[in-house]
């Protein structure tokens, strides 16, 4: 190990934007389904496009069955997290995908929460819900985030395919969810343009989702500069999708060096092979990014988590 890779390790770290089926590493998948082969278990962590990566999703959160299942791979993510230094999670589960299964989302989430309550990392949760979907979908996933929000869920997140779902048509929704104590953390900017993300804006986000394509529009840059707004950034994931062409293409840097805030996050680990040190390791190594912007990054985690238990966490050497 690096003397930077060692110090990437030994910062506290937030991770505000991971997606707990898509921290179902293949290893988890075989277990829960043996009558998977290992060739068709590989087969469900390989894609070539965002469409196929949400296949691929889809096909891994179908072997989810039980709150036993979501038990499982809640407390392997916790163990992993634990382990890179990951102090405090915001972690998005796919609400909209149980009420899509006909699943009854209470056991699930009192099993997941159950086990979070026994992990030394600080959790919070962000209910999903699915674009693609219903708008009465996602009134409901709102609903039952609002009724769990003295039980640790604190956001309502809008993931899935932008393209079929524009931010606009749920507006109803997510004013909604603002009214009932919800904070808003849509995915916009990831597979459209700039304006999914001045349209989620508008409509109360208070952190953008990837937001990558606000690096082709300079006043959308100085809006999020000047109000403070911060992305999630996967470097790893807008590859593994490509939604930008290559490493080389990633704007991550240009969205820094223009004062825009950042945040970095693994997104859907397993399905996109990394870890979080792996994403700090990467802006390290082919963004440039020096040890003092490291240690901003990293205390943006706690800067812009929902709630004070994040910010509590940071210990002030890693906040400087």
């Amino acid at each position: 190990m690096t003397r930077m890779q060692g110090l990437i390790q030994d910062f506290a770290k937030a991770e505000l934007h991971v997606h707990l089926e898509g921290s179902v590493e293949p290893a988890t998948l075989a277990e829960l389904d043996p009558s998977l082969t290992a060739a068709a278990v590989q087969a469900l962590y390989c894609y070539s496009n965002f469409l196929g990566f949400l296949t691929s999703y889809e096909k891994v959160v179908r072997r989810l069955s039980k709150p036993d299942d979501f038990a499982l791979i809640t407390r392997r993510l916790l163990d992993r997290l634990h382990a890179e230094n990951v102090l405090y999670a915001e972690i998005n589960l796919s609400v909209g995908v149980m009420l899509w299964r006909k699943q009854d989302v209470a056991p699930i989430f009192d099993a997941v929460n159950d086990e979070a309550r026994r992990s030394p990392v600080e959790v919070r949760w962000i209910f999903d819900a699915v674009r693609q979907f219903a708008i009465a979908d996602a009134r409901r996933v709102a609903e039952l985030a609002a009724e769990r929000t003295g039980e640790g869920v604190v956001g309502f997140g809008l993931g899935g395919d932008e393209a079929r779902g524009p931010v606009e048509s749920f507006a109803a929704v997510l004013n909604w969810a603002r009214e009932h104590g919800l904070h808003l953390a849509p995915h916009a900017g990831e597979s459209t343009g700039p304006e999914s993300i001045w349209a989620s804006l508008r409509l109360g986000a208070e952190r953008i989702g990837h937001g990558i394509r606000a690096a082709g529009d300079p006043a959308l840059m100085r809006y999020l500069r000047d109000h403070d707004v911060p992305l999630e950034i996967s470097i790893s994931s807008n590859v593994a999708t490509g939604v930008v062409a290559s490493l080389d293409a990633h704007p991550v840097r240009r969205l820094f060096d223009a004062g825009v805030p950042i945040v970095l996050n693994t997104d859907d680990p397993a399905m996109f092979h990394t870890t979080l040190p792996r994403e700090y390791s990467l802006a390290r190594e082919h963004f440039g990014f020096s040890e003092q912007e490291l240690r901003l990054l990293a205390g943006n985690g706690f800067r812009y988590a929902f709630t004070d238990a994040g910010k509590r966490l940071a210990p002030p050497r890693d906040i400087a």
